[in-house]
C-alpha cells in the first residue's frame, strides 16, 4: 500500500480552498460579459469591480491600479516589456541573479535586442543589496527589477529600499511578488514600486489568474491589442469567475494572516530542527537568510551534503513526499539552481538541496511524519552510496 501523500511543494502551487471554488461557482454558471449593457453584464461587472476593490484594499493600492492577468508569468512580462518602452534605442536594466525565469527570460530578450543589463550579485544568504544595485543606475536606465521574496530560499529582498533610491533618479522599479503575496503583508504604495506581480494559485486560489499592480501615472507600453478592457493594458474579455476566486482567496488569507504566519513559522522550524536533530548539523544545512525577519514563514531550503538532489527527490516521491529542487518552472533542467549558484553555495550542497514549502493545509502530524520519512530516505541513500564506494575500492 503506498504511503499517505504529504504535500510540501506549495511554492510550486497550492490546492484551491473549497470556499474559493464555492465563491466562483455562480459566476461560472451565469452568463454575462462585464462589458455588456444589460442585467447579466451589469451583474458580472459588479462582481469584477468588487474583486478589484478587495485586492486593492488588501494590497495597499487603488482599484484603478489593479490589472488582472492570466498569472505571474504574464504579469512579469507585461511589466518588463512595458517599462522597457518602445523607444527607438535600447536602454539599460538593473536586475538580480536570483530572479524567477518569468523575469530572467524577458530581460534576456531585451538584452538580445541591445539593452545593457546589470545583474548585481547577492550575498551568501541570497539577499540583494539595494545600495549596490542603485550604484549601477545610469541616465539611460529604463527600470530596475527585484523580486520581493525568493521562490527557492524564501529570502525577503530589500525592494522598498531599492524603490526609494530609484525614485530619486526617476527610475521605475518592478517587483515579482508572486511568492510574497498571500504569505506576508504586502503594501504596494508603501513599497514605492511602480509595478508588482502576483498569482492566485500561490495562495490557494485558482490557476490561470494573476494580477499586475501599476502605480497611477506610470507609463507602461501595451503588449496586447484588440480591446479597451483594463485601460487597454490587458485587453480581452475579463475572467470574472477567476477574478472573484483570486479576491476570495486573498481575503481568506488576509483574515487569517497573523495566525497562518505564526503556524507556518512553527512548522517550518519544526521540520528543520527535527531533521538536524536526527541527521546532524553537518548533514543538513539551511540555505538562505539567518534572520527570521528576512525569511518567508513557510519556506525552507535544505542542503544534504554528499547526496544527489535528483536521487533524493525521486526517493522522497516514492516515500510519498512532494518537494522540489527549486523553481517548478525550471524543474526540467539539470542545471544547478541559479539562486544557489548566485549565493556561492558549495558544490556538494548545491547539488543536494531541496526546497520544502508549506501551505494552509499543512499539519503538525504531516511535518512529524515527513521528518521520519526524510531521515529514512537519507539514511538509505547514504548507505547505498557507501556500499557502492566500497565495491569500487
Amino acid at each position: 500500500m503506498p504511503p499517505t501523500p504529504i504535500y510540501l511543494d506549495h511554492n510550486a502551487t497550492t490546492p484551491m480552498d473549497p470556499a474559493v471554488l464555492e465563491a466562483m461557482r455562480p459566476h461560472f454558471l451565469a452568463g454575462g460579459n462585464a462589458e455588456s449593457r444589460h442585467g447579466f453584464g451589469r451583474s458580472a461587472r459588479r462582481a469584477w469591480e468588487q474583486a478589484r476593490e478587495t485586492v486593492a484594499q488588501i494590497l495597499g493600492a487603488e482599484p484603478s491600479e489593479v490589472i488582472f492577468t492570466s498569472g505571474g508569468t504574464e504579469s512579469n512580462n507585461l511589466a518588463v516589456f512595458g517599462l522597457a518602452g518602445a523607444e527607438s534605442s535600447p536602454g539599460h536594466v538593473v536586475t538580480s541573479p536570483i530572479e524567477h525565469p518569468a523575469i530572467v527570460e524577458p530581460v534576456a530578450r531585451l538584452e538580445s535586442a541591445g539593452f545593457a543589463v546589470d545583474r548585481v550579485p547577492v550575498d551568501a544568504q541570497g539577499l540583494a543589496d539595494a545600495t549596490r544595485m542603485a550604484a549601477t543606475f545610469r541616465d539611460e536606465t529604463r527600470f530596475a527589477t527585484l523580486m520581493l521574496a525568493n521562490n527557492e530560499t524564501g529570502a525577503i529582498q530589500p525592494v522598498g529600499g531599492l524603490a526609494r533610491l530609484a525614485a530619486a533618479r526617476g527610475i521605475p522599479v518592478h517587483t515579482d511578488a508572486v511568492q510574497a503575496v498571500g504569505r506576508i503583508l504586502v503594501d504596494f504604495h508603501a513599497l514605492g514600486v511602480s509595478t508588482l506581480a502576483a498569482s492566485a494559485h500561490k495562495f490557494h486560489g485558482p490557476v490561470g489568474i494573476g494580477l499586475l499592480l501599476v502605480r497611477s501615472g506610470v507609463r507602461l507600453g501595451s503588449r496586447l491589442f484588440g480591446g479597451g478592457q483594463q485601460q487597454g493594458r490587458r485587453p480581452g474579455t475579463v475572467a470574472v469567475p477567476l477574478a472573484v476566486g483570486l479576491a476570495t482567496a486573498l481575503r481568506i488569507w488576509h483574515d487569517q494572516a497573523q495566525a497562518r504566519a505564526a503556524r507556518w513559522n512553527a512548522l517550518r522550524d519544526r521540520l528543520e530542527a527535527g531533521l538536524i536533530a536526527a541527521l546532524g548539523p553537518q548533514r543538513v544545512i539551511r540555505n538562505g537568510p539567518a534572520l527570521d525577519e528576512c525569511r518567508l514563514p513557510q519556506t525552507v531550503n535544505l542542503g544534504f551534503p554528499g547526496l544527489d538532489g535528483d536521487a533524493l527527490l525521486m526517493q522522497l516521491d516514492l516515500a510519498g513526499i512532494a518537494a522540489s529542487l527549486g523553481s517548478a518552472c525550471a524543474s526540467g533542467s539539470t542545471r544547478p539552481s541559479p539562486t544557489l549558484m548566485a549565493m556561492r553555495v558549495p558544490d556538494d550542497r548545491l547539488r543536494s538541496s531541496v526546497r520544502f514549502s508549506l501551505g494552509a493545509t499543512t499539519t503538525e502530524a504531516e511535518i512529524d511524519e515527513a521528518i521520519r520519512r526524510i531521515v529514512e530516505v537519507v539514511g538509505r541513500i547514504a548507505a547505498a552510496d557507501e556500499t557502492a564506494a566500497g565495491e569500487t575500492r
